[in-house]
């Protein structure tokens, strides 16, 4: 240690001297300085100056934080709304496929509409026939037994019909009536040469068209169907 004189009041004073061996690396750190000795020191330095920024410690990694708050991010505008794509338009096998599809599905319809009416018709006729043959078969029995309820009737002219005789007619005549067969021909019934056999004709003043004054033996019907005609005597007028 050295002494000077004071410059102001010409007193002779002490002056110290620091002598520090350590030497200073390029980096800025001294050599035999701890790392928490130079960020206290850089720190310090830092609160000093009043700097908008904390500076980053090359040693320790940390990254510059700004102390004023950033501006805030302008909010983003809504994306418009997507438009509803307008259909394409069907290509042309697409519709090629479907017409013929459509032209095949109408010849269908007219075929099942064609054999639903076939059948239709097949079934009446098979009914209508089934009916004709059910009577003609009953036709045919009750024409086997009409000479029978010739032989009824002139035994009921004849007052022969008695005893058990009787019940039988009465039951014969039953049975046929249940079938359909009904019994025509009586006095005073107008001629229907459709309807009537004439086998004799004469004349009367009594009538005024062609009548039937005598009957000879009955005709029957079955159902709309005549099954046999009855035999008469015709008086025509004068």
């Amino acid at each position: 240690m050295s002494r000077a004189e004071d410059e102001n009041d010409g007193q002779a004073t002490e002056r110290v001297v620091i002598r520090d061996r350590r030497k200073i690396n390029p980096n800025g750190k001294v050599a035999g300085e701890s790392v928490s000795d130079a960020k206290e020191a850089k720190a310090k330095e830092s609160k000093r100056s009043g700097g908008a920024h904390r500076a980053a410690d090359p040693e320790d990694g940390a990254e510059v934080t700004p102390t004023e708050k950033p501006a805030s991010a302008p909010t983003p505008a809504p994306a418009p709304a997507a438009t509803p794509a307008a259909p394409k338009p069907p290509a042309p096998a697409l519709g090629a496929e479907l017409e013929a599809l459509r032209t095949d599905l109408e010849e269908r319809t007219l075929d099942l509409q064609r054999v639903t009416a076939e059948y239709a018709n097949y079934r009446k006729r098979v009914d209508r026939d089934r009916g004709t043959a059910a009577e003609q078969t009953t036709g045919a029995v009750l024409s086997a037994l009409l000479p029978v309820l010739d032989d009824i009737d002139r035994a009921r002219e004849h007052d022969d019909l008695k005893g058990p005789f009787a019940t039988v007619a009465e039951t014969l005549t039953a049975a046929t009536g249940k079938f359909g067969l009904v019994a025509f021909g009586e006095k005073g019934d107008p001629f229907d040469p459709t309807r009537h056999e004439a086998v004799a004709h004469l004349t009367s003043p009594d009538v005024k068209e062609p009548t039937c004054v005598e009957v000879m033996r009955r005709g029957y019907t079955l159902g709309e169907r005549l099954l046999r005609p009855a035999l008469v005597a015709v008086a025509d007028p004068e």
